[in-house]
């Protein structure tokens, strides 16, 4: 799951919010491809929506308890080890200022409704039962997104995990399963090009998944919405990448040229294997 859900990611990064004409044209699945804007962020290497999933992750498979101090202290050990492009221009501020959880918790202002919950909620979807998915997934949107939509859009992507992770019915009863939990809204399909509110990314995700048999055409499909599309294809894929009714044939190509540093495509897929042990 999590080195498919980097691989969204990267990939994805290279058309965030670039112009219909770009995104036609190289979203091919062929390679990672250069931003035309974002120069800061080089093809392969993914960004903040991988960087903060990792946190989650290893506090998961710790034996810390699950609150929102320890989370707080695995956000900014995340990014301080790791400084990386892609980030929210003043949250990336703000976390280059904080050296502990407890700064993080006393300086900011948890009143986003955008994606940064969301993106980084697939690792909570491999939780037992949807009880637990939807209070640990609470807790954590509450420390950045404390608002109905953005703790709402983070609980429907870990939910879209749940889902798969449990066989708990075809990947085109997605929509109808997440909204039978969370409210009407997330049955409607996505149409058009996705903002910046966390509900958007995640419902383009749903209905990518839901009308996808392999995760090469769910990819390209997340990327095809335009607009905050490496959320789109994070989200989507960690939930693709543990359902039974989607075809694995994510491109070798973009699997092999993952960045590969200190907790790149190798440290991914160790963590991986540790998360999947203990919540198979």
């Amino acid at each position: 799951m999590l080195v498919e859900l980097a691989v969204g990611d990267a990939y994805g990064a290279g058309f965030e919010y670039a112009e219909p004409g770009f995104v036609a044209e190289h979203n091919t699945l062929g390679a990672y491809v250069q931003h035309p804007t974002h120069l800061g962020v080089l093809p392969g290497a993914y960004t903040d929506d991988t960087q903060m999933t990792l946190a989650v992750a290893e506090l998961l498979v710790s034996d810390e308890p699950w609150d929102r101090d320890r989370l707080a202290e695995y956000f900014v050990r995340a990014y301080r080890r790791d400084p990386r492009d892609g980030y929210a221009r003043r949250f990336q501020e703000f976390l280059g200022t904080v050296s502990t959880g407890s700064e993080l918790l006393a300086g900011i202002v948890p009143a986003s409704d955008k994606s940064g919950a969301a993106m980084r909620a697939g690792p909570i979807g491999l939780l037992p039962t949807v009880d637990e998915v939807l209070r640990y997934t609470h807790t954590q949107a509450r420390i950045t997104h404390d608002t109905p939509d953005g703790i709402a859009a983070a609980q429907a992507a870990a939910l879209a995990v749940h889902y798969c992770h449990r066989g708990l019915g075809p990947v085109r009863d997605l929509p109808a399963w997440v909204a039978s939990h969370l409210g009407p809204e997330w049955a409607r399909p996505w149409r058009g090009k996705v903002g910046s509110k966390g509900w958007m990314s995640v419902r383009a995700a749903l209905t990518s998944l839901s009308t996808g048999t392999a995760m090469s055409e769910i990819l390209r499909s997340s990327v095809a919405w335009t607009g905050d599309v490496d959320t789109v294809a994070t989200i989507a894929l960690a939930a693709g990448s543990r359902c039974a009714d989607i075809d694995q044939d994510l491109p070798v190509t973009l699997i092999e040229n993952l960045e590969n540093g200190a907790y790149g495509h190798d440290y991914l897929r160790d963590l991986n294997a540790r998360l999947l042990d203990r919540f198979s």
